[in-house]
Order: structure tokens, then sequence, then C-alpha cells
């Protein structure tokens, strides 16, 4: 039997399990699309508000050694209602909108926006390290982690997910309480908040100071997490955060999770890289004679 790499997470059902992250590539349908076809299992949008936000001034990105960024966009986006205006009623990208917001009727304000637009799931942000009162400062308070999930489960029969970081309290706690309040699947994690320090001006590179830091130097912190829930909980997992090639997918999926996601990798290949680690993935399949993903899903936990 030849390999398959669709999977699914809980009942989305993916024909490759490579998504694009949030906040990566904007909110461009024409973008969406073309990774669509180039290999991305789906796309998520950058995090949308109940209104625009414009986000923080420049400088808002920094590269730091070993492959990693630190970031303080500030969530810029367009609005729930003006990117919802985008999405065309018979579009076949397999779009995951993510949404933040700071109390549950925010999140019920923009459900209603996408009402009538085709989308594959929603992934709350509950996660984002560098702007206040959204974000972390969410995920870190249980009561409102159930009220928005309980809200955004009552409101809306696609599936949800929900984002988890590492904040001030046990993302063990968030993933918890979002379970218990009928959250689909868990996404693991989100950048981790950082700082970069410019010596010559002795200042803060960032404009916000604080960002989030994503890419190669997170991985290990990433997988880690996604192997601790898995260990705790039977919740469907998208794995995210460093991951860059076959191998990094591959180590997630043998932690426990049933799809990954590629934010910082996307870099100068970033139509390509989709592809590449899709083909990785079925070659080392076809190497060790595993049919589907979900066979893979939590091997490194066997004793």
């Amino acid at each position: 039997m030849e390999p398959s790499i669709a999977t699914s997470i809980g009942k989305i059902q993916l024909d490759k399990p490579v998504m694009l992250a949030s906040g990566i590539l904007g909110i461009s349908l024409d973008v969406f699309s073309r990774l669509h076809r180039s290999g991305a299992g789906a796309v998520v949008t950058k995090s949308l508000s109940t209104a625009p936000w414009e986000g923080y001034p420049n400088p808002t990105i920094f590269s730091v050694k070993g492959g990693g960024w630190i970031n303080a966009v500030g969530l810029s986006n367009p609005g729930a209602a003006n990117f919802a205006k985008t999405i065309e009623p018979n579009q076949n990208v397999p779009i995951v909108v993510s949404l933040v917001g700071s109390v549950p009727e925010d999140f019920e304000t923009m459900l209603k926006e996408f009402e009538n637009c085709k989308v594959k799931a929603y992934e709350l942000n509950l996660s984002c390290p560098h702007v206040a009162k959204v974000g972390l400062e969410v995920g870190d308070d249980p009561g409102l982690v159930k009220a928005i999930v309980s809200t955004v489960k009552n409101t809306t029969n696609v599936p949800v997910i929900a984002k988890v970081g590492l904040g001030t309290s046990s993302y063990l706690n968030t993933v918890k309480t979002a379970i218990d309040s009928g959250i689909d699947a868990i996404t693991a994690i989100n950048t981790v908040r950082a700082m970069a320090i410019d010596v010559n001006l002795q200042r803060p590179i960032l404009s916000n100071k604080f960002g989030g830091l994503s890419g190669t130097p997170i991985k290990p912190i990433a997988l880690r997490c996604v192997y601790e829930i898995s260990s705790q909980h039977d919740i469907p997992i998208i794995g995210c955060g460093g991951i860059s090639t076959w191998e990094d997918a591959v180590e997630f999926f043998l932690a426990g999770a049933s799809a990954v996601q590629l934010g910082s990798a996307i870099g100068d290949n970033w139509v390509g890289v989709f592809d590449q680690i899709n083909q990785g993935i079925l070659q080392y399949m076809e190497k060790k004679g595993h049919s589907t993903i979900r066979e893979m899903a939590g091997l490194a936990k066997r004793s």
C-alpha cells in the first residue's frame, strides 16, 4: 500500500500535512492560492481583530543568530469585516481564519462576519507575546479562555483551534481549559517573548522593546510542548515553531502532532518549501513502511 500524506486534525481533513502559519504572508487570496497549489495543506491568515489595527512603527523585526527572528509587528490587520469581504464563495483554498480579541464578544462579532464565507477552521490566537490585552494575557486567564472558547463553539459549527504559547502561567493549564471548554484542536506553540539590544545605541532594537522569537531557536521548545500535550491529552495537535525541513516535521509527528505549520522557514523559497517538505515526509514514510501520518503520530512516546 502506497503511503498517503493526507491527514486529519479532528474533523479537519487536509490533503497535505504542512500548513502556512499565521502572520507570515499577509492575507492575500492570490498568495494563498499559489501556496495551496505549491503544496500547502491549508493557510492560516494573519490574526484578525474586530477593527483594523495599524500595528507598531518600525523597526518591527530583527534577525538573530541561529536562523531566528524577533518580531513585534503588533498584529497589524485590516479587520475581520474587511477581510471577510475578499473571500469568494467558491474559493477552494483551505483557509483557517485566525482571530484575536480581548473578550468573548469580540470573537462573536467577528464570527458573524464569516457566516457566509467558506472557512476550513478558526484558530484562536490566545498567545501573542507582544500586544497588550490580547494574546498571552488572554491565554494566562483560565476564566477568559473558558468564556471565549465556549462562546465561539456556541456560535459556529466550523472546527475551532486554540493556539497556545508560553506565558506567565502554565501553558498546559490553558490547554486543559480549552479542551474542557470544547476546543477541537490545539496549535503549539506561538512565538516566545524575547528582545534584542543595540550595543552601540545602548537601547532596545524593536520599537516595542519586546517581540516574539520564532524560527530554528524555538524548535526544541515547541517539540517539547507538543510531546507534553499529547502525553496528557487526547486532542489533535498542530505543531508550530522552528520547522524548516521534512525531518523537523517528522519529529513533530513522532511527538504527537497530526500536522505542522511553517512560518519563519518561508524565506526566499516561500513557495517551494512546502513541496520539498511534503516529498521528504513521503519518502520517509516509504522507507519506514508507514501508510499514514496517523501511524506515526506519537510513536516517540513508546517506552
